[in-house]
């Protein structure tokens, strides 16, 4: 039997550091059960001229079927022009603040603000643009494929 005085629990915490890599190599987790990518791993795209990056996280945006990505407007002003897509997308702010807004005309001062948190449906086939102001927006975006964009802009 293992008894603890109260001496050697206050030893314990010199020893977490020799134990982690130890407990660490005991918690690999299965690969047959799941698979994870950490923020360093995830592979970003190279930034668009609308001051967007995209990651793609599962499935495939541009073919039929499920795709999960995620999209990061950069802070300065970016904005994509109005636009629709085929199917509903489910989209949630990660980080920051997305501004969104609806309509064939362009006015990113008409946008209306989604701090980090906000659950968003943007529905098939309706017109909206959406972009960052001051800060970087990480979004989560839940899709069925393709994922296209159409203009949709009145000038």
């Amino acid at each position: 039997m293992l008894t603890f005085t109260r001496r050697s629990l206050t030893m314990l915490p010199a020893l977490v550091p020799f134990l982690s890599p130890a407990l660490a190599r005991e918690m690999e987790l299965n690969p047959a059960a799941l698979t994870y990518k950490l923020p360093d791993q995830i592979k970003w795209s190279p930034i668009s001229p609308a001051g967007a990056q995209n990651a793609v996280l599962a499935g495939d945006p541009k073919k039929e079927g499920l795709y999960v990505v995620m999209n990061k407007w950069l802070a300065g002003n970016h904005f994509s022009h109005p636009h629709f897509h085929p199917h509903d997308r489910f989209i949630t702010v990660l980080k920051g603040t997305w501004w969104v807004g609806t309509g064939t005309k362009f006015d990113p001062d008409g946008t209306v603000p989604m701090p980090a948190g906000t659950f968003v449906t943007h529905y098939g086939r309706q017109v909206h643009f959406d972009g960052a102001k001051d800060e970087d927006a990480v979004l989560l975006i839940v899709g069925e494929g393709p994922g296209t964009a159409t203009p949709a802009e009145v000038k």
